[in-house]
């Protein structure tokens, strides 16, 4: 888990208020659902990078760096008007696979907010 999310960042986004964390993680959770269907490679590039900024705010204040990181570059290429639909796949499915992880990561880390009040480590 913390591998993939940085939990000094989340302490430090959430004041180390560990009810505050787990709501900052459920509304992630929820953002990502729904800019998520957008990750599609098909559609416009506009509409994806858009996703790809949103997740990418998200993911960073929530701890989710590599996440965020993977959603800039795959932002920057969507807006550079210059991006083939190979290259749209190719960084849409890192978007993904990094997204699968941070939400992954996240309900464990909800969980053990959840039930001890505190965070991990």
């Amino acid at each position: 888990m913390t591998d993939v999310i940085d939990i000094d960042q989340l302490k430090l986004m959430t004041a180390e208020d560990a009810e505050l964390a787990e709501e900052a993680l459920g509304i992630f959770r929820s953002q990502a659902e729904m800019w998520g269907r957008l990750l599609d490679p098909r559609s416009g590039a506009e509409s994806w990078a858009d996703a790809c900024h949103a997740i990418k705010g998200a993911a960073r204040s929530v701890g989710a760096m590599e996440l965020g990181e993977a959603c800039a570059k795959a932002e920057t290429l969507g807006r550079s008007g210059e991006v083939s639909p190979a290259q749209a796949g190719v960084a849409l499915s890192e978007v993904k696979d990094k997204l699968g992880a941070a939400i992954e990561a996240i309900a464990e880390l909800e969980h053990k907010l959840a039930t001890t009040g505190k965070f991990p480590g």
